[in-house]
């Protein structure tokens, strides 16, 4: 298969960590910084409205305890994020993400339902895998 008809569901990560709407900002940043992430999808009944990112989150924790205890993850998160078909062609969605200038694409599957999140650090793999080849180990 040639690189640029590599769906993106091979780089895809598959079942990620997600947020609901109601998630407090404190909620937010633990499991970030628990799982090591950048990227909360937020879900409601199974779908995809909106990402809630790091950035998102640092900004309201400058805010003082009172405002902070206020806002929410339907608050803060992007809402109508970057939604792609799990077949379509890598490249297509790298470029897609980078011209609307986002650090991630909601990747659904088949039947239109979530499936997982391509973030910009799952294209840097993918760049590496296809400048090094399949029969690259490691860094």
């Amino acid at each position: 298969m040639t690189s640029r008809k590599m769906p993106v569901e091979e780089f895809t990560t598959p079942d990620p960590v997600t947020a609901n709407e109601g998630m407090t900002v404190d909620e937010l940043r633990a499991l970030m910084e628990r799982h090591g992430i950048r990227h909360l999808p937020v879900l409601r009944d199974g779908a995809a409205v909106g990402v809630v990112s790091d950035r998102d989150v640092r900004v309201v924790l400058g805010l003082d305890s009172s405002a902070k205890h206020q806002v929410c993850a339907a608050d803060i998160m992007a809402e109508d994020p970057l939604t792609v078909a799990a077949s379509a062609p890598l490249d297509k969605v790298a470029y897609a993400m980078s011209d609307q200038k986002v650090g991630s694409a909601i990747v659904m599957d088949d039947d239109g339902l979530f499936l997982g999140i391509f973030t910009a650090s799952d294209a840097l793999n993918a760049l590496v895998e296809i400048v090094r080849g399949d029969d690259a180990d490691g860094p």
